[in-house]
C-alpha cells in the first residue's frame, strides 16, 4: 500500500472485500444471479383484489443521507377520541424475489447487507434494492401493510395485515428531519413539497415519543453505543464524526419495534411458526451488578430491566463523557440478539433489551434476509397458502442468520478500524485525549475523543481504570491491519 495517501476508498475496498472473504460472505453476485435480473421485468405488478390502493396517503421515507435500500415508509392519521392511526408500508421483496432462486441463494448465503464507509456489498442485486424493490419517491410498489390503531396514551389498540399499493410522496433523512423537529432547521426540501407533511411529522414524532416512554417504563434500556462514520472528500478520507441517535431515528425506532410486535403476534396467532429476534436475560447479570456497584449503584440479584434502565438513565446524566464506554460493557455482558424459532402455544423469550416480549425482524427485506423469511410466512397466511418453511428448515435458518450477522458486524468493526488508521497515519507523534475503555489479558484500550477512534495501549503502563481520562501520544498505526498503538503520557 505505497501509494496510501492517495486513494483511501480502493484501499478501504481492498480491505472490505477480503475481510468479506476471510469471514465467508460472498463480496460478489454470481453469474446465475445476474442472469435471473436480466430476466426481471421491473417492479412487482400482481392482479390480485386482495391489494388495496393507498397511494393517496401522505406516505414518507425517513432513513440516511445515502440510502437508495427504501425499506419502509410511514403514514399517521387522528381519528376520533383523539385516538391516532399508523401505517407502515414494507418493501413487497418476495414478489420478485422467490424461494430458492440465485438470487435468493446469494441473499441466503450472506443474510444482510453489510455496509462499510467505501463499499457497500448490498443482499440484493443493486438494481433491485435500489429500484424495483425499495420504495423510491414518486413511484408505485407494492407493500406489506401494518395497520396500527393507538390511544392518545400510546396504547396500541388493534392492528391489521395486509398487501397494498403505495406511493412515496418525500425522501427524507434523518438528521434534516431531527433538525427540523428540534426547531434546529428548516423543514426539508422534499417535504415542503407535500401538502401537510409538517403536521404528519409533527403528529409522528409525538406518537414515537410516547411509545418510548411506555417502552421505557417497562424496562427498556436506553443505550448509547459508539458508532463513528467516516466522511470522505473525493477519494480521501477527511473526518470521522459519532453519529448521534437523534429524535427522527427514535422516531423509525419506534414505529419498526411497534410494527415488529404486530407481526410478530399475527404469525402467532395463525398459529405460525416465526423467525425471532431473542436476547436471553443476561446469563452475566451478577457481572452487570458488579459494575453497578463500582459506580455506586445497587442492583438486584436477579436480573431486572426496570432497575437497569433506573441506573443507566442515571449514569447518563451523572457522565455523559463516559456513557458510551458503560453502555458498550453493559451491552457486552448482556450478550448479543441471536435468532431463534419461536412456535405458537409456547411463551416467547423475548428481547430483554427492547422490554418488549413479541420481537421479529420485519421491516428491512431489502437489506436483512430473516425480514424476507417472515415476509413469505405472513404473504403464506394472508393468501391461505402452504407454509415456505419447515420449523426443522427455520431452525437452521436461525443459526446460520445469527453466525453470519456476527460475521458482518466484525467485518463493519474491522473497516471502521482500518478507516482511523488511515485518518490517523499522518498524526503520529500527536498527542490527543482519551478514556480507557478496556482492561484484559490481551491489553489496555483507550478511545480518544476528537477524531472518535479506539486504539491500544502500549509500552509500560501505569495503573489504570476503565472510565478513566488520560493524555496519550500516537506512536503507530496499521492500515491494513486496522491498528492504532498509543503510549501513556504521564
Amino acid at each position: 500500500m505505497h501509494h496510501i495517501l492517495s486513494n483511501h476508498r480502493a484501499d478501504l475496498s481492498t480491505i472490505a472485500t477480503w475481510a468479506m472473504f476471510s469471514r465467508g460472505l460472498a463480496p460478489e453476485f454470481s453469474e446465475a444471479v445476474q442472469r435471473q435480473v436480466a430476466s426481471l421485468q421491473g417492479p412487482a405488478v400482481e392482479d390480485d383484489e386482495a391489494i388495496r390502493d393507498l397511494t393517496d396517503l401522505p406516505w414518507c421515507s425517513i432513513d440516511n443521507d445515502d440510502s437508495r435500500d427504501l425499506d419502509q415508509l410511514s403514514a399517521i392519521e387522528p381519528l376520533h377520541q383523539k385516538r391516532i392511526r399508523v401505517y407502515v408500508a414494507i418493501a413487497y421483496v418476495d414478489a420478485l424475489v422467490k424461494k430458492g432462486t440465485p438470487i435468493d441463494a446469494h441473499a441466503h448465503q450472506n443474510t444482510t447487507s453489510v455496509y462499510t464507509s467505501a463499499l457497500t456489498f448490498p443482499m440484493l442485486p443493486e438494481h433491485l434494492c435500489t429500484d424495483w424493490t425499495s420504495l423510491n419517491q414518486d413511484q408505485d410498489r407494492i407493500a406489506m401493510v401494518v395497520e396500527m390503531a393507538f390511544s392518545e396514551d400510546g396504547v396500541l389498540l388493534e392492528s391489521a395485515i395486509y398487501r397494498a399499493l403505495v406511493r412515496n410522496k418525500a425522501q427524507l433523512a434523518y438528521d434534516a428531519v431531527s433538525a427540523w423537529i428540534e426547531n434546529l432547521g428548516e423543514l426539508p426540501e422534499a417535504a415542503r413539497r407535500v401538502k401537510g407533511m409538517d403536521k404528519q411529522l409533527r403528529l409522528q414524532d409525538e406518537l414515537a415519543q410516547k411509545l418510548r416512554v411506555l417502552r421505557r417504563a417497562q424496562g427498556a434500556l436506553e443505550f448509547e453505543t459508539f458508532q463513528p462514520k467516516a466522511l470522505f472528500d473525493g477519494d480521501k478520507i477527511t473526518d470521522i464524526q459519532q453519529q448521534d441517535q437523534n429524535r427522527a431515528r427514535q422516531l423509525i425506532e419506534e414505529f419498526m419495534i411497534a410494527t415488529n410486535g404486530c407481526t410478530a403476534r399475527f404469525l402467532a396467532e395463525h398459529g405460525c411458526a416465526s423467525l425471532r429476534r431473542v436476547v436471553r436475560s443476561p446469563e452475566r447479570w451478577l457481572r452487570i451488578v458488579d459494575v453497578a456497584k463500582e459506580h455506586g449503584s445497587y442492583l438486584p440479584l436477579e436480573p431486572d430491566g426496570q432497575a437497569l434502565e433506573s441506573f443507566l438513565a442515571k449514569q447518563h446524566q451523572k457522565d455523559p463523557l463516559r456513557f458510551p464506554d458503560l453502555s458498550l460493557v453493559i451491552v457486552k455482558l448482556m450478550g448479543s440478539g441471536e435468532y431463534a424459532v419461536e412456535r405458537p402455544g409456547h411463551s416467547p423469550i423475548g428481547h430483554f433489551g427492547l422490554a418488549v416480549r413479541d420481537y421479529l425482524h420485519s421491516t428491512a427485506p431489502n437489506r436483512r434476509y430473516p425480514d424476507l423469511i417472515t415476509q413469505r410466512l405472513i404473504k403464506s397466511v394472508l393468501t391461505g397458502t402452504k407454509r415456505p418453511y419447515s420449523v426443522h428448515e427455520l431452525t437452521e435458518l436461525a443459526s446460520h442468520c445469527t453466525a453470519q450477522e456476527d460475521a458482518a458486524q466484525k467485518i463493519e468493526r474491522q473497516v471502521r478500524k482500518s478507516e482511523a488508521a488511515l485518518l490517523l497515519h499522518s498524526r503520529i507523534g500527536q498527542r490527543f485525549s482519551g478514556v480507557v475503555t478496556g482492561i484484559s489479558d490481551q491489553g489496555t484500550w483507550v478511545r480518544i475523543f476528537e477524531p472518535p477512534a479506539e486504539g491500544r495501549l502500549t509500552g509500560v503502563l501505569p495503573p489504570l481504570k476503565v472510565g478513566q481520562t488520560l493524555q496519550v501520544k500516537l506512536v503507530s498505526t496499521s492500515v491494513e491491519r486496522g491498528f492504532i498503538d498509543f503510549v501513556c503520557l504521564r
